[in-house]
C-alpha cells in the first residue's frame, strides 16, 4: 500500500486552492476525494482482467464541480433531494428554504449546496479521509448550528465506506447522501443501460410531475419498479408507466426493508467488466436515478457524459418526509447524534 499522497485539484473562481486527498487499499483499489465539495472525483477499481477502471463520473478539476449542476460525486446537505413548497413546519414554527426547483421547491437544499463549498480536513491517513463542514443556524434556511462530519474509508473488502456524523443544537432536518454517477465498465464507457440491478425492496414511492411524493407507497409486483428479482436497467426503463413517464427514466425513491440495520440492500452489474458492486446502508430510502438528464456534460479525461450513462444510489429519508407522517421522518434532535453509513462495495462476478 502506498503512503498518503495530496495533490492539487485547481482552484475556484475566488482563487481558493482545493486538493485531492488518494485513498487505496491493499487491493490496489484507490479512492480520490477533495475537500471541494466533499466530492468523490475518482474510485478505482479492479475489473475481470486486472485493470484498475474508475468507474464513477467526475470532472477534472475543482472548476468543473464549482460549475457543474448535476451534483456529480458530491456529498448532498443538510438536506439531499426534494422539499415540496420549499420550506416546512418544526415544533410549530415555519421554515423557509431556497427555491430552485422548478421555481417551486427545494432540491438537494440549494442553490447555497453543500457541494460547493470548501470542506475542512480533519483526519487524513492512506485509507481514509475524515472532512468537516461548519452549518450555523439559518443555513439554507434549517434551524440549528452543528458540525458535518463525513468519513470515506476504503477498506480491504474493496468497500468505500462513508459515516456521516453531526449533533444539532436545535431540532432539525438532516438527510445527508452521496450522489456519485456510477457507470461499472468505466465512466467514459457509454450508456448503463445493460447494467443488471438488484433491489431488496417491495414498495417505492411515486411522486408527481415536478417529482414531489404523493404519499402514496406503492407495491412494485407487475411494474417497471420491481427488481427484487434483477431488472436490466435498459429493458423498462422508457415503459409507458406514469412514474417512468414523469421521471423520464429511473428517478425514484424505494422502500427498504433493513428496518434501521446497516445492510445490503441493492447490487448492480456490469455487462463488460464484471465488475458488480454492493449497496449498504441503515437508512430506510434509496433513490436510484439513471442520468436522465445529463446532456454531453464535459466530464474529466476527455469524456463525454450523454443521458444514462450513470446510475446513482442515493441512501437517504424519502423525499419531501417532512410533509408525510407516514415516511420515515429526517428530523434529529437538539443534542442527539446524526449518525448514518453507507457503503459501496466491488467484487468480480466469474
Amino acid at each position: 500500500m502506498e503512503k498518503q499522497a495530496v495533490t492539487g485539484f485547481g482552484k475556484i473562481k475566488d482563487g481558493q486552492e482545493a486538493h485531492l486527498y488518494i485513498l487505496e487499499n491493499k487491493n490496489g483499489m484507490k479512492a480520490y476525494v477533495s475537500d471541494f465539495g466533499a466530492v468523490l472525483v475518482r474510485l478505482c477499481v479492479p475489473d475481470k482482467a486486472g485493470n484498475l477502471v474508475d468507474v464513477v463520473l467526475g470532472y477534472d478539476d475543482a472548476e468543473g464541480y464549482e460549475k457543474g449542476d448535476a451534483a456529480i460525486g458530491a456529498t448532498v446537505g443538510r438536506s439531499a433531494n426534494r422539499i415540496g413548497r420549499a420550506g416546512f413546519e418544526l415544533n410549530g414554527v415555519s421554515y423557509e428554504l431556497a427555491k430552485n426547483d422548478n421555481g417551486k421547491n427545494s432540491l438537494h437544499s440549494g442553490p447555497d449546496y453543500y457541494h460547493k463549498r470548501f470542506w475542512k480536513v480533519e483526519e487524513y491517513g492512506a485509507d481514509h479521509v475524515s472532512l468537516l463542514l461548519h452549518s450555523a443556524d439559518g443555513d439554507q434556511g434549517y434551524p440549528g448550528n452543528l458540525d458535518m462530519r463525513v468519513t470515506y474509508t476504503l477498506d480491504d473488502d474493496n468497500a468505500l465506506v462513508i459515516h456521516y456524523e453531526a449533533v444539532p443544537d436545535q431540532d432539525t432536518v438532516i438527510n445527508m447522501t452521496n450522489h456519485s454517477y456510477f457507470n461499472l465498465n468505466g465512466h467514459d464507457s457509454g450508456t448503463v443501460l445493460n447494467h443488471k440491478v438488484t433491489l431488496d425492496a417491495d414498495s417505492f414511492t411515486p411522486a408527481d410531475a415536478e417529482s414531489i411524493p404523493t404519499g402514496e407507497i406503492r407495491r412494485v409486483d407487475g411494474t417497471p419498479m420491481d427488481f427484487r428479482a434483477g431488472r436490466v436497467l435498459g429493458d423498462d426503463i422508457d415503459a409507458d408507466y406514469e412514474p417512468l413517464r414523469f421521471g423520464n427514466g429511473y428517478d425514484h425513491n424505494w422502500v427498504l426493508k433493513n428496518e434501521g440495520r446497516f445492510d445490503k440492500v441493492a447490487e448492480v452489474a456490469s455487462d463488460k467488466s464484471g465488475i458488480v458492486m454492493e449497496v449498504y446502508t441503515d437508512l430506510p430510502g434509496v433513490q436510484i436515478y439513471t442520468a436522465n438528464f445529463l446532456d454531453n456534460e464535459p466530464g474529466k479525461d476527455g469524456a463525454s457524459y450523454i443521458k444514462r450513462s450513470a446510475v446513482c444510489f442515493e441512501t437517504q429519508y424519502y423525499p419531501d418526509a417532512i410533509h408525510h407522517e407516514n415516511f420515515p421522518q429526517p428530523v434529529c434532535r437538539k443534542g442527539e447524534k446524526y449518525d448514518t453509513r453507507t457503503a459501496y462495495r466491488f467484487l468480480i462476478c466469474e
